[in-house]
């Protein structure tokens, strides 16, 4: 491997404030394909996406709203104020589920759920190394069953697991202090 390419991968953070451009299609078609290369036991592609696009945006963020408010767990109106002034630049949120599956026995709930999870982090990781800005958000209704219903994923079928925003940073990302390896890891002795 590169050192350059793994360089890119130790760089990487979160960037939750992010405006147009997004990525243009043949980006979106990088990023979306990284998703695919994750690990995927029994091949099942468990993963499920929906783009939401700048020009469908305000219109995505009043029905999301809508939807929470109207269910037994209604977003706070605080979060929701922020949450509308953070969306109101966001290029592109991708909403992602996972596929339930429940003919396949063999194959556990929790290995389909870190498959997507792998696709998610082969999103964030190619956004970067385009230079992009992005950010995993689980706070907009992700664990309503009404927004996963409005968003196309039954909670019968799907797992819903929140959104990426992918978009140009607005502000320069600063040198993160990450923490050292060896605090999380230890050797196995027989």
């Amino acid at each position: 491997m590169s050192e350059n390419a793994l360089q890119l991968l130790l760089d990487r953070q979160s960037v939750k404030f992010v405006r147009a451009p997004g990525p243009n299609e043949q980006q979106l078609a990088l990023i979306l394909q990284a998703a695919m290369s994750a690990p995927d036991h029994g091949k099942l592609r468990p993963w499920r996406f929906s783009l939401i696009r700048q020009d469908v945006m305000p219109a995505f963020v009043d029905k999301l709203f809508a939807t929470a408010q109207a269910s037994a767990t209604p977003i706070p109106a605080q979060k929701e104020e922020n949450a509308r002034r953070w969306l109101k630049d966001v290029p592109l949120l991708i909403a992602m589920a996972c596929h339930r599956d429940h003919g396949n026995t063999k194959i556990p709930e929790n290995e389909r759920l870190l498959a997507v999870g792998a696709a998610a982090m082969n999103m964030l990781n190619a956004a970067h190394m385009l230079g992009f800005g992005a950010f995993w958000s689980t706070g907009l209704g992700t664990y309503i069953d009404e927004v996963n219903e409005m968003l196309g994923f039954d909670p019968l079928d799907y797992r819903f697991m929140g959104f990426l925003a992918i978009g140009t940073p607005i502000d320069p990302s600063l040198p993160m202090t990450r923490p050292d390896h060896r605090q999380y890891v230890k050797e196995f002795r027989p």
